[in-house]
Protein backbone atom coordinates (compact mmCIF):
# COMPACT_ATOMS: atom_id res chain seq x y z
CA UNK A 1 0.00 0.00 0.00
CA UNK A 2 2.34 2.36 -0.69
CA UNK A 3 0.07 5.09 -2.08
CA UNK A 4 -0.75 5.16 2.03
CA UNK A 5 2.56 6.65 2.91
CA UNK A 6 3.72 9.95 3.54
CA UNK A 7 0.74 12.71 4.22
CA UNK A 8 -3.00 11.92 3.74
CA UNK A 9 -5.10 15.07 4.62
CA UNK A 10 -8.60 14.71 6.48
CA UNK A 11 -10.42 17.46 4.17
CA UNK A 12 -12.30 19.92 5.90
CA UNK A 13 -15.76 20.64 4.27
CA UNK A 14 -16.30 24.07 3.52
CA UNK A 15 -19.60 25.66 4.35
CA UNK A 16 -20.89 29.16 3.01
CA UNK A 17 -22.26 31.60 5.36
CA UNK A 18 -25.95 30.10 4.93
CA UNK A 19 -24.45 26.85 6.25
CA UNK A 20 -24.70 25.48 2.29
CA UNK A 21 -21.58 22.95 1.20
CA UNK A 22 -19.08 25.21 -0.62
CA UNK A 23 -18.49 23.47 -3.45
CA UNK A 24 -16.56 26.12 -4.97
CA UNK A 25 -14.30 26.21 -1.91
CA UNK A 26 -14.09 22.72 -1.71
CA UNK A 27 -12.22 22.43 -5.15
CA UNK A 28 -9.90 24.83 -4.24
CA UNK A 29 -9.09 22.66 -1.64
CA UNK A 30 -8.69 19.91 -3.21
CA UNK A 31 -6.47 21.86 -5.97
CA UNK A 32 -4.41 23.53 -2.73
CA UNK A 33 -3.71 19.76 -2.02
CA UNK A 34 -2.39 18.71 -5.02
CA UNK A 35 -0.22 21.86 -5.46
CA UNK A 36 1.35 21.56 -2.40
CA UNK A 37 2.54 17.95 -2.35
CA UNK A 38 -0.02 15.97 -0.06
CA UNK A 39 0.43 12.25 -0.92
CA UNK A 40 -3.57 11.60 -0.36
CA UNK A 41 -7.26 12.28 0.04
CA UNK A 42 -9.46 11.66 2.91
CA UNK A 43 -12.93 12.23 1.99
CA UNK A 44 -15.57 12.28 4.39
CA UNK A 45 -13.10 11.73 7.98
CA UNK A 46 -14.20 13.40 11.25
CA UNK A 47 -12.78 16.71 10.27
CA UNK A 48 -15.21 16.70 7.69
CA UNK A 49 -18.31 17.11 9.91
CA UNK A 50 -19.44 14.25 8.72
CA UNK A 51 -21.75 14.09 11.62
CA UNK A 52 -23.84 17.15 10.39
CA UNK A 53 -24.35 16.25 6.77
CA UNK A 54 -27.24 14.40 5.59
CA UNK A 55 -27.00 11.82 2.89
CA UNK A 56 -27.46 13.79 -0.10
CA UNK A 57 -24.60 15.95 1.23
CA UNK A 58 -22.46 13.28 1.83
CA UNK A 59 -22.66 12.56 -1.78
CA UNK A 60 -22.46 15.62 -2.93
CA UNK A 61 -19.02 16.28 -1.09
CA UNK A 62 -17.66 12.92 -2.39
CA UNK A 63 -19.19 14.07 -6.21
CA UNK A 64 -16.95 17.26 -5.77
CA UNK A 65 -14.13 16.03 -4.57
CA UNK A 66 -14.12 13.01 -7.33
CA UNK A 67 -14.26 15.39 -10.24
CA UNK A 68 -11.77 18.07 -8.69
CA UNK A 69 -9.29 15.63 -7.95
CA UNK A 70 -9.56 13.89 -11.29
CA UNK A 71 -7.38 10.97 -10.79
CA UNK A 72 -4.20 12.63 -9.29
CA UNK A 73 -4.43 11.34 -5.69
CA UNK A 74 -5.64 8.37 -4.26
CA UNK A 75 -8.95 9.03 -2.24
CA UNK A 76 -9.26 7.39 0.86
CA UNK A 77 -13.22 7.17 2.29
CA UNK A 78 -14.94 7.38 5.72
CA UNK A 79 -16.91 4.61 6.52
CA UNK A 80 -17.40 4.03 10.00
CA UNK A 81 -19.99 4.41 12.79
CA UNK A 82 -21.61 2.33 16.27
CA UNK A 83 -23.96 0.35 14.48
CA UNK A 84 -21.97 -2.61 12.76
CA UNK A 85 -24.93 -3.80 10.81
CA UNK A 86 -25.25 0.13 9.10
CA UNK A 87 -21.46 0.22 8.32
CA UNK A 88 -21.96 -3.45 6.42
CA UNK A 89 -24.77 -2.43 4.36
CA UNK A 90 -23.32 1.13 3.44
CA UNK A 91 -20.16 -1.42 2.26
CA UNK A 92 -22.10 -3.83 0.35
CA UNK A 93 -23.94 -1.25 -1.58
CA UNK A 94 -22.08 1.86 -1.96
CA UNK A 95 -20.18 2.68 -5.08
CA UNK A 96 -16.36 2.69 -3.88
CA UNK A 97 -14.47 2.40 -7.48
CA UNK A 98 -12.93 6.12 -7.04
CA UNK A 99 -11.41 4.72 -3.86
CA UNK A 100 -8.22 3.28 -2.72
CA UNK A 101 -9.15 2.03 0.86
CA UNK A 102 -11.82 3.14 3.19
CA UNK A 103 -10.99 4.46 6.91
CA UNK A 104 -13.37 3.17 9.32
CA UNK A 105 -13.63 4.44 13.21
CA UNK A 106 -13.41 2.24 16.20
CA UNK A 107 -17.08 2.15 17.20
CA UNK A 108 -18.00 5.05 19.25
CA UNK A 109 -20.38 5.75 22.75
CA UNK A 110 -21.26 2.15 22.73
CA UNK A 111 -17.51 1.30 24.38
CA UNK A 112 -17.41 -2.43 22.77
CA UNK A 113 -14.80 -4.46 24.78
CA UNK A 114 -11.73 -5.50 23.00
CA UNK A 115 -13.78 -8.72 21.78
CA UNK A 116 -16.49 -6.38 20.26
CA UNK A 117 -13.82 -4.03 18.57
CA UNK A 118 -12.20 -7.01 17.03
CA UNK A 119 -16.12 -8.89 15.74
CA UNK A 120 -17.40 -5.50 14.51
CA UNK A 121 -13.89 -4.98 12.04
CA UNK A 122 -14.25 -8.77 11.30
CA UNK A 123 -17.18 -7.68 9.83
CA UNK A 124 -15.77 -4.68 8.40
CA UNK A 125 -13.09 -6.51 6.96
CA UNK A 126 -15.23 -9.36 5.36
CA UNK A 127 -17.93 -6.95 3.88
CA UNK A 128 -15.17 -4.31 2.46
CA UNK A 129 -14.03 -4.63 -1.29
CA UNK A 130 -11.16 -2.28 -0.56
CA UNK A 131 -8.49 -2.34 1.91
CA UNK A 132 -9.56 -1.15 5.16
CA UNK A 133 -7.58 1.27 7.68
CA UNK A 134 -8.38 1.18 11.28
CA UNK A 135 -9.03 4.23 13.16
CA UNK A 136 -8.12 4.16 16.97
CA UNK A 137 -9.54 7.71 18.34
CA UNK A 138 -10.29 7.30 21.90
CA UNK A 139 -10.53 11.14 22.47
CA UNK A 140 -14.17 10.65 20.33
CA UNK A 141 -14.70 7.11 20.47
CA UNK A 142 -14.77 6.78 24.69
CA UNK A 143 -12.14 3.23 23.89
CA UNK A 144 -9.19 2.68 23.10
CA UNK A 145 -8.77 0.35 20.37
CA UNK A 146 -5.24 -1.94 22.04
CA UNK A 147 -2.33 -3.21 20.39
CA UNK A 148 -3.10 -6.52 20.57
CA UNK A 149 -6.58 -6.43 18.95
CA UNK A 150 -5.17 -4.11 16.22
CA UNK A 151 -2.39 -6.95 15.74
CA UNK A 152 -4.63 -9.81 15.92
CA UNK A 153 -6.76 -8.20 12.98
CA UNK A 154 -4.19 -7.19 10.91
CA UNK A 155 -2.90 -10.79 10.76
CA UNK A 156 -6.29 -12.49 9.97
CA UNK A 157 -7.54 -10.44 7.50
CA UNK A 158 -5.20 -9.79 4.83
CA UNK A 159 -7.23 -6.23 3.45
CA UNK A 160 -7.25 -4.88 7.20
CA UNK A 161 -4.06 -2.89 5.73
CA UNK A 162 -3.36 0.02 8.08
CA UNK A 163 -4.41 2.03 11.10
CA UNK A 164 -4.47 5.85 12.04
CA UNK A 165 -3.05 5.63 15.17
CA UNK A 166 -4.59 9.08 16.84
CA UNK A 167 -4.26 8.11 20.93
CA UNK A 168 -1.46 10.32 21.51
CA UNK A 169 0.56 7.60 22.89
CA UNK A 170 3.84 7.26 21.17
CA UNK A 171 4.52 4.29 23.27
CA UNK A 172 1.28 2.84 22.25
CA UNK A 173 2.49 3.54 18.51
CA UNK A 174 6.09 2.17 19.35
CA UNK A 175 4.08 -1.05 19.99
CA UNK A 176 2.09 -1.44 17.16
CA UNK A 177 5.01 -0.41 15.13
CA UNK A 178 7.15 -3.21 16.78
CA UNK A 179 4.83 -6.14 16.75
CA UNK A 180 2.71 -5.48 13.77
CA UNK A 181 3.13 -7.64 10.23
CA UNK A 182 5.85 -6.91 8.25
CA UNK A 183 3.45 -4.84 5.29
CA UNK A 184 1.29 -3.40 7.76
CA UNK A 185 1.32 0.20 8.24
CA UNK A 186 0.93 2.36 11.49
CA UNK A 187 -0.20 6.22 10.53
CA UNK A 188 -0.07 8.88 12.63
CA UNK A 189 -3.56 10.22 13.46
CA UNK A 190 -1.70 13.03 15.96
CA UNK A 191 -0.13 15.72 13.92
CA UNK A 192 2.10 16.25 17.15
CA UNK A 193 3.93 13.30 17.28
CA UNK A 194 3.88 12.35 13.55
CA UNK A 195 7.27 12.71 13.49
CA UNK A 196 8.40 10.94 15.92
CA UNK A 197 6.23 8.42 15.04
CA UNK A 198 7.48 7.96 11.18
CA UNK A 199 11.31 8.23 13.01
CA UNK A 200 10.08 4.78 15.03
CA UNK A 201 8.65 3.30 12.16
CA UNK A 202 5.11 4.55 11.24
CA UNK A 203 4.69 5.08 7.70
CA UNK A 204 3.49 8.66 7.95
CA UNK A 205 0.15 10.98 8.97
CA UNK A 206 -3.32 11.29 8.21
CA UNK A 207 -2.89 15.19 9.15
CA UNK A 208 -5.37 17.97 9.62
CA UNK A 209 -2.50 20.69 10.05
CA UNK A 210 -0.92 19.86 6.33
CA UNK A 211 -4.07 20.66 4.28
CA UNK A 212 -3.72 24.29 5.89
CA UNK A 213 0.15 24.17 5.48
CA UNK A 214 1.50 21.86 3.22
CA UNK A 215 4.87 21.79 4.08
CA UNK A 216 3.75 19.36 6.58
CA UNK A 217 4.34 17.20 3.81
CA UNK A 218 7.65 17.71 3.47
CA UNK A 219 8.42 17.22 6.77
CA UNK A 220 6.88 13.50 6.71
CA UNK A 221 8.91 13.13 3.67
CA UNK A 222 12.22 13.94 5.28
CA UNK A 223 11.33 11.96 8.39
CA UNK A 224 11.29 8.74 6.01
CA UNK A 225 14.30 9.23 4.26
CA UNK A 226 15.62 9.77 8.03
CA UNK A 227 17.21 13.75 7.27
CA UNK A 228 15.96 13.93 10.95
CA UNK A 229 17.83 17.64 11.38
CA UNK A 230 16.19 18.66 8.52
CA UNK A 231 12.48 17.44 9.80
CA UNK A 232 12.63 18.42 12.80
CA UNK A 233 13.42 22.21 11.63
CA UNK A 234 9.92 21.55 10.05
CA UNK A 235 8.12 20.48 12.49
CA UNK A 236 9.45 23.05 15.25
CA UNK A 237 8.53 25.18 12.30
CA UNK A 238 4.61 24.05 12.89
CA UNK A 239 4.26 22.61 16.24
CA UNK A 240 2.44 26.00 17.12
CA UNK A 241 0.04 25.99 14.95
CA UNK A 242 -0.90 22.50 15.99
CA UNK A 243 -1.67 23.45 19.45
CA UNK A 244 -3.77 26.97 18.21
CA UNK A 245 -6.04 24.95 15.63
CA UNK A 246 -6.83 21.88 18.31
CA UNK A 247 -7.45 24.51 21.32
CA UNK A 248 -10.78 24.95 20.32
CA UNK A 249 -11.96 21.99 18.73
CA UNK A 250 -11.20 20.82 15.18
CA UNK A 251 -12.30 21.55 12.39
CA UNK A 252 -12.90 25.27 13.69
CA UNK A 253 -8.90 25.52 14.23
CA UNK A 254 -8.13 25.19 10.90
CA UNK A 255 -11.19 26.66 9.01
CA UNK A 256 -10.08 29.93 10.29
CA UNK A 257 -6.24 28.98 8.54
CA UNK A 258 -8.02 28.52 5.49
CA UNK A 259 -10.30 31.96 5.70
CA UNK A 260 -6.74 33.54 6.56
CA UNK A 261 -5.37 31.63 3.26
CA UNK A 262 -8.40 32.73 1.56
CA UNK A 263 -9.63 29.19 0.74
CA UNK A 264 -12.76 29.25 2.19
CA UNK A 265 -14.87 31.03 4.90
CA UNK A 266 -14.51 30.07 8.48
CA UNK A 267 -18.48 28.69 9.09
CA UNK A 268 -18.65 25.46 11.35
CA UNK A 269 -22.34 24.10 11.64
CA UNK A 270 -23.71 23.53 15.42
CA UNK A 271 -22.44 21.91 17.79
CA UNK A 272 -19.54 23.67 16.54
CA UNK A 273 -18.84 27.42 17.20
CA UNK A 274 -16.24 29.60 15.62
CA UNK A 275 -13.33 29.68 17.45
CA UNK A 276 -12.92 32.83 19.65
CA UNK A 277 -11.40 36.30 19.09
CA UNK A 278 -8.73 35.79 20.57
CA UNK A 279 -7.76 32.58 19.62
CA UNK A 280 -8.86 33.86 16.02
CA UNK A 281 -6.17 36.95 16.56
CA UNK A 282 -2.99 34.34 17.35
CA UNK A 283 -4.05 31.96 14.38
CA UNK A 284 -4.39 34.87 12.06
CA UNK A 285 -0.94 36.04 13.75
CA UNK A 286 0.87 32.56 13.24
CA UNK A 287 0.02 32.53 9.64
CA UNK A 288 1.25 36.12 9.22
CA UNK A 289 4.68 34.88 10.91
CA UNK A 290 5.27 32.26 8.34
CA UNK A 291 4.45 33.59 5.32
Amino acid sequence: MQSLTGTGVALVTPFKKDLSVDTAALEKIVNYQIDGGIDYLVVLGTTAESATLTKDEKEFVIATIVKANNNRLPLVLGVGGNNTAEVVEELKSRDLSSFAAILSVSPYYNKPTQEGIYQHFKAVAEASPLPVILYNVPGRTGSNMLPKTVIRLANNFKNIVAIKEAAGDIVQAMKLIQDKPESFLVISGDDMITLPMVLAGGAGVISVIAQGFTEFAQMVKLGLDRKVDEAYKLHYKYADSIDLIFEQGNPAGIKHIFKELGLSEDVVRLPLVNVDEDLAARISGFVKKIS
